[in-house]
Order: C-alpha cells, then structure tokens, then sequence
C-alpha cells in the first residue's frame, strides 16, 4: 500500500514524494520511541534523573530556590519549568515535582515542600497553587559546580536559552533515589538503596574497578518504608545482570493482650499503599476468609507508621499472619530492571555497571571543573603578579599615569615603558590607593603565593590519573559525612515459605445445623438457637427440614442430591445466620441445577474407614460405594455418585 506524503516544509516548487505508507509509519515511530527513551522515560546513569526531573531542579536552581532561600510557590516553579525548558503539560511536571518531595518514596527527597504533597494513603498533593517548595540540601550536591563549565549544554526547545544536558552528581543518584519508567519497547525498576553503602561501593571501585568486596559493601536495597526484603539470590542476580526478583515484607509483630491478641504492622512494602491494604484486610475480615480476625485499625500518627489487627483471643496468630501474608499486599514481590541511558541509548546494568557510569561522569567533570578553575587561578595569579610588581615601583607607576592624556594612554603606556600586559594594565590603573597599604601589599603577596600552591594542585590533578581519584573519593567520602542514613530494610538470604493450614484458622466451636429438601442450609451460634425457643428452624412456604442438629465448626457436610449427585461442604463456609432465618442456598457452595434438592446429609467430623454408603433410586437401582469414594471429594463440587435415568430420583 502507497500514500502520497505531504510537501515538505520550504520546498517552494511544490515537489510531492510518493513513499510506502509503512516507511512512513517505521520512520516516525523510530523518531518517536527514540525520543521517549532520550529524553522522558528512562533516566540517565550519570545523575539518575529523568529530563523532566533535571529540569526541574535546574530551574529551581536556576531562579535561586535554594534550600538555604524562603520557599517559593510551587505553580511558579512549574511555570519555569514549561516555559524554558519542558514545553509539556503543567500537571506532569507538578506530579513529577511533588514525587521528588515524598518521603516515603525517597530516602533522600531532593526538594522540600511545604503544604499538602500527598500520603502514603495514595491522596492527592494539594494543587500547586497552596503548596510551596525549595530544593533540599541533598540537591546541591547534585548540582554543584555546575557554573564550572562541569557539564555538557544544549539549546532549549525555543533555542532562546542553554541548559544542561545531565547534573555533576557528586553521588550515584541512580541507585540511591530509585526510579521507574516505561519507554517505548523499554521499562526501567530500579529500587533505592542505601546512599551509605553505595557511597562505600564507589569508593571502593575507585581503588579497585575489580573489587570483590563490592557485594559485601552494598547489601541490597534499602526502602524508604522499611520493611524486610528477602532473597539473597534474587539481590545477586539484579547486581550481576540488572534483572532480579526480591520479596519484601511488612515489619510485623504479634502482641499477646488480656482480651486480644494483637498483630501490629509498623512497616510497609515499598510503593504499597497503606488505605488499600487496610481495606483489603478489612475485606477478609467482613468475607470471614481469615476466621478469628475482630477488627482492624490504622493507628498511624505523626510518630510512624501503625496497623493494629485485633484478633480473638484463643486465634491462631501466625496461622493468620501468613494468610494475610499470602492474600494481600503486606507481602510483595519487586523485580529489577535496571535499565537506564548510557552515550544516549538504553543500557541494562549491574550494580558494578551503573556505579563505574557514576564514577566515569565524576571523574570528567571533576576534570572539567579543575580546567576551568586553573584558568581562572591562572588569569588572577597574573593579574596579582602584576600588581606586586607596580607596587614596587610606585612612585614611577603614578608619575607615568599622570602625565598620560586618559586611561587608554595610561594603559599604553604601562605596557610599553613596564612590560605590563594588558589584563595587568587594566588592574593596575583600576587599583584603589587603599591598596598601597603595607597591609594590603602583605595580603596580595600572601594571595598570590596561594593562587600558586592551588594552581600547581589543579595541575597536578589534571595530570595525575592517580590524583584525581584522590579528589573523586574525598568527596565520596564529604558526602557521606553530611548525609549519613542507616539502613531501614532488613535483608534476609532465604525467601520464607508460607504454609497456610486452613483449618488451623478455623476455630472449633459448636454450632446448630439446618438442611432442608429444598437445599437451604444455615449454621447459627447456640445462642441464637437458645434464643428462638423453637427447635424448628426458619422455612420458606412449602419447604421441609432434611436434617438439624448439633456439630463442630471444623466438621464437613457430605450431601446427596436427588439426582444422584454428592458433594463436600465445609461448615466454616457457611454463613452464620440467626435460627429463624432461611439461610443460604447450597448453590452458593455447590453448583446445583434449578430445583435440585437435597436427598440426604451426613455429618464428616473424621477420617471414617470400612464405612459402606449405600444409594437406592426410586425405580429400585441400588449401589454401595465406599466412604472414601466420597471424603476425598473437592469441597465445592458436585460429583456424579449414581447414575440415573432423566425420571429417576434417589430415594430419601
């Protein structure tokens, strides 16, 4: 198939292409998934940021929004933002710049915001309009030096301003911050960690790109909600190959009480919301999937976290707790992706990969930034030296700029008769008579002999591979000084199996049991059957009881249907309903035909043998089975236990 492409832009005399429609489509869609992969999905490796993250932060930086600063609205930050350097929508950028103030996704939130920036819960930050912010300390290690010629620049969208193309980083944000993202044909999960440990981590492939201690420095990842990550091997996969599976658990203890007994969550998986997994417990609570469960709280405050699960006193806690494990999010799974931007295209990296990237971009711009302050050192030294030498002969210095007819003259004049350069002219003739002080020739001579000690310095690391690695781990290590965090998740080598014993969960306490012909059945407490002073239990218009008694929560029904059928029925399934209710319809845990009824029920309390069950039809067919044909049946469904012809019905 063909399609006429349209004119080019500027093409005066009109010239029309005919292309395969499909060549239109792949070129567009490469231009397209190159430019989500670049420059919005996937953050770069050197800074950890994504561009809309770098700009945001730039532009802060840029408008002096400093954590040292007052703080500034956050609507005009994100007008900053759109109208220099990201021509997007005002809510992506806002939501961008409100993840990065969150503490709960963050260990080291990179902008502080002041107002309403969300929860935990999931709820919405305030709009941009009320909440203010500024950047964090921490950020300015992200950007320092970045006036120093440290990093690559490139025209904004309108080309009316310059900005930077990645951040100094003088730390490995990449795998500190943790980030997420999906790209065309790419995705990237990559969880945060400790700054501590990989701070070690660098220092250590600063000396050794081949340490074997790296996997011994950087225990894992590091959560901001705490919580313990299990899977040793899991952890080792994503730091050799980039790609890994871990488990992360609640922080969860069991507190016995006089009445209760309680389970109280004090840690949370990473990005799991608190609101949805309170009400999911609530849930199993409500459905009674979870016997033994009373109640459940979120106790949290301004303290920390807190979830409180009340249970019954005599309720088999761990049973529950691995229930709630298995059947909700206080158990998680996270994979690694750790997929970010290398020399501009998508890389998939280890733990070692992606912290050489950091140190690779450090030790250029560290470089860049000795290159441009030994140029500046160089240009005041000279300036210096050219001052001390006028000061020597001043009295010539002022004789000659006093007859000279201006200060060009006086320039000229300097250069030819002292062999001053141009620069050296320019100071002199600008110098302040103040400067003739013996205090002040003592304080330019003491610079000067300081520019000198700091330029041969600068010289030496930009000859010095071994120098500049000296400068690269002394900042390592001056970040970490100021920022030291102590590691919030526990790690722990084996993933923990659950066992779940559905009957432990179950409590065994006696219960009244009502069958009727027309398959309703209903479990009720012996108070409610106490309290309805009647031993017949509540019926529908025509319907008849099959069987009533006493028996045990933990026991199972074997029901008969008339058409020859035979099912298991826990009796914990059934719904606790008062003794004068009809209850339910066996339906609802048997799938029985409309207007099946019920022909016999016996009660299962435990392993019977050499027990024969006998089933007559009405048309006088008869079997014996054995009992475990019928114990070993899957609760929940019926099982042909007789054939039948269409008219027949197994007898009562």
């Amino acid at each position: 198939m063909k399609k006429k492409a349209e004119t080019a832009a500027g093409n005066s005399q009109g010239i029309v292409r005919t292309l395969p429609l499909e060549e239109i489509l792949s070129d567009r869609f490469a231009r397209y998934s190159k430019y989500i992969i670049q420059e919005r999905a996937l953050p770069d490796a050197r800074d950890g940021l994504k561009p809309v993250q770098r700009r945001i932060l730039y532009a802060m930086q840029e408008s002096g929004n400093t954590w040292d600063k007052p703080y500034h609205k956050s609507a005009k930050t994100v007008g900053n933002v759109i109208g220099n350097y990201h021509p997007h929508g005002d809510s992506s950028v806002y939501d961008a710049m409100v993840r990065l103030s969150q503490d709960w996704k963050m260990n080291f939130p990179l902008i502080d915001m002041q107002g309403n920036n969300g929860s935990i819960d999931d709820d919405p930050a305030a709009a941009m309009r009320y909440t203010e912010a500024r950047l964090a300390p921490v950020t300015g290690m992200l950007l320092q030096d970045i006036d120093k010629d440290t990093v690559e620049w490139a025209p904004n969208f309108s080309d009316e301003k310059m900005e930077p193309t990645v951040l100094p980083a003088r730390y490995p944000n990449l795998l500190t911050m943790g980030i997420s993202g999906i790209a065309a044909g790419y995705a990237t999960n990559i969880p945060p960690h400790n700054m501590t440990e990989i701070l070690d981590g660098a220092i250590e492939l600063a000396r050794n790109p081949d340490s074997k201690k790296l996997y011994d420095i950087v225990q894992g990842p590091d959560f901001p909600t705490g919580g313990i990550v299990m899977g040793r091997d899991g952890i080792r996969s994503a730091f050799d190959t980039g790609r890994g599976r871990i488990i992360i658990r609640s922080k969860c203890d069991i507190v016995p009480g006089k009445t209760v007994d309680q389970i109280i969550v004090t840690e949370i998986p990473y990005e799991v919301v608190k609101s949805g997994l309170v009400k999911k417990i609530d849930d199993i609570r409500l459905n009674r999937k979870a016997e033994g469960i009373l109640d459940v709280r979120d106790e949290s405050d301004r303290n920390g976290l807190r979830i409180a699960i009340d249970l019954k006193k005599d309720a088999p806690a761990e049973t529950i707790l691995n229930y709630l494990y298995k059947n909700t999010d206080l158990q998680v799974s996270f994979s690694y992706n750790m997929i970010a931007i290398v020399n501009r295209r998508p890389v998939l990296l280890g733990l070692r990969q992606a912290i050489l990237a950091f140190l690779d971009h450090r030790r250029e711009v560290i470089l860049r930034r000795s290159a441009f302050d030994l140029k500046k050192k160089q240009e005041r030294a000279h300036i210096q030296e050219g001052l001390i030498k006028a000061i020597s002969i001043m009295d010539e210095v002022i004789a000659l700029i006093r007859g000279a007819r201006d200060k060009a003259d006086a320039k000229s004049r300097l250069m030819e008769h002292f062999a001053f350069t141009a620069a050296q002219a320019e100071a002199i003739v600008m110098m302040r008579l103040y400067r003739l002080s013996h205090m002040d020739i003592t304080q330019l001579e003491q610079e000067y002999v300081q520019l000198e000690s700091e330029i041969a310095e600068l010289e030496k690391i930009l000859a010095q591979p071994k120098e500049l690695d000296r400068v690269l781990t002394t900042e390592l290590r001056e970040v970490r000084r100021k920022f030291p965090m102590p590691r919030k998740s526990q790690i722990v080598d084996e993933v923990e199996s659950i066992v779940i014993d559905p009957m432990a969960m179950i409590p065994d306490e006696p219960a009244m049991l009502a069958v009727t012909r027309q398959a309703y059945v209903k479990r009720s407490s012996l108070r409610s059957y106490n309290a309805s002073g009647t031993d017949l239990p509540g019926l529908k218009e025509g319907d008849e009881v099959l069987a009533a008694g006493e028996l045990r929560t933990r026991d199972q029904l074997l029901v008969f249907t008339e058409r020859g059928r035979a099912g298991i029925v826990p009796v914990w399934q059934l719904e606790e309903s008062r003794w004068k209710d009809t209850g339910m319809h066996l339906s609802a845990l048997l799938k029985t035909e409309p207007n099946e009824q019920v022909a016999a029920v016996f009660v299962l309390r435990q392993t019977v043998e050499h027990l024969q069950v006998v089933q007559v039809s009405a048309h006088g067919q008869i079997k014996r089975s054995d009992i475990a044909d019928f114990t070993a049946l899957k609760p929940g469904r019926l099982t042909v236990s007789m054939k039948l012809g269409d008219l027949d019905r197994l007898n009562s």
